[in-house]
């Protein structure tokens, strides 16, 4: 059986040790072919390959990033793209395709399905957004560097007596900023879930500067003040229809600045969250999913993604992982509200 791999969007500690773990099983146990397809679904769509072997896939366990390189191609967006993505799947003689990314990827994979491309899929996504599984690998890195960067940056804060409002990702999903905040202590944090009220938010600064100590608020990118709207980077749309968010850092510091007189600073984290070594738990909850996705395709399997569920490795429909996005429930949010200013 020959293979196809590849992965899409936005890149995340992590993804390495899949594909290590599908050429490492597919090539050693199943005595598969395994195909890498470069940057994405451009792979396919325009003849990227590059083999996978057993030495190509070394030392690549603990390296972030992804040595397939990735891309927010669409191809349902481009003029006769499915066409041509079988025609190379055809002639490479590939049996089945692994696609290891998030909800834009996975459901490009869920629709080729239906057009009667063999597709199994991997959960990939620092935001941890994507439905029918407890956690994606990337997620736990990147809160990990955001956590970090938290408790440098309060050091900095409180020898200046300023307030420091921390930007994370998170464009509809809150997991970043409330994992996070928690674990870095923040004395405010906000999701995209719940609008926030910015004089509840001042009010809060206010009493943590009353206490002698300075605050750390901790803001998603997509986070919404009452009454207002997203902040954006650009109007400019991708693939998928996304906008860049990111701004609402900057803008709350400076409404934090005029409303309370004191200095306050905005620190943008933005891709340091997906850079670097991932975590030892990533490198597991990755590797464990590359394991179980070799299996899918060798089992006939398709159009099924591999999802934690517990402690345990699943099968669920593609369909069920991208009807909708997993977002912090209120009731979550509520209690880290408890710890506020």
């Amino acid at each position: 059986m020959r293979v196809g791999v590849l992965t899409g969007g936005g890149d995340c500690p992590g993804l390495n040790a899949v594909l290590r773990a599908v050429t490492r099983k597919g090539i050693s146990v199943y005595e598969h072919g395994i195909l890498g397809f470069r940057s994405g679904w451009q792979g396919p769509v325009e003849d990227l390959t590059t083999p996978l072997t057993l030495d190509r896939v070394e030392e690549i366990l603990n390296r972030g990033g992804t040595i397939l390189g990735s891309s927010r191609t669409n191809p349902y967006k481009i003029d006769d793209g499915i066409a041509r993505l079988k025609e190379t799947i055809a002639q490479h003689r590939v049996d089945a395709l692994i696609a290891i990314g998030g909800e834009d990827t996975l459901g490009v994979a869920e629709q080729l399905t239906h057009d009667g491309v063999p597709v199994v899929g991997v959960p990939k996504t620092i935001d941890n957004d994507l439905d029918a599984t407890d956690y994606t690998f990337g997620f736990d890195t990147a809160v990990h560097i955001a956590t970090e960067a938290i408790d440098r940056l309060r050091t900095t804060a409180e020898s200046h007596h300023r307030a420091l409002v921390v930007e994370v990702m998170g464009r509809h999903a809150g997991w970043i900023a409330l994992h996070s905040g928690l674990a870095g202590g923040a004395n405010v944090i906000l999701v995209p879930e719940q609008e926030f009220s910015v004089e509840k938010v001042v009010e809060w600064v206010e009493q943590r500067f009353e206490r002698q100590y300075a605050p750390i608020i901790v803001v998603a990118e997509g986070a919404v003040p009452e009454g207002g709207m997203e902040r954006l980077v650009t109007g400019e749309k991708d693939a998928f229809g996304h906008v860049r968010l990111g701004g609402v850092g900057t803008w709350l510091a400076d409404e934090i600045s005029k409303r309370t007189g004191k200095e306050s600073r905005a620190v943008v984290l933005g891709h340091t969250q997906r850079g670097g070594t991932p975590t030892a738990y990533d490198r597991v909850l990755a590797t464990r999913f590359g394991l179980h996705a070799i299996d899918a395709v060798t089992d006939g399997d398709f159009g099924k993604m591999v999802a934690l569920r517990g402690t345990d490795i699943i099968r669920v429909p593609l369909s069920e992982a991208t009807a909708s996005l997993k977002t912090v429930p209120l009731e979550r949010y509520a209690e880290a509200e408890v710890l506020f200013g």
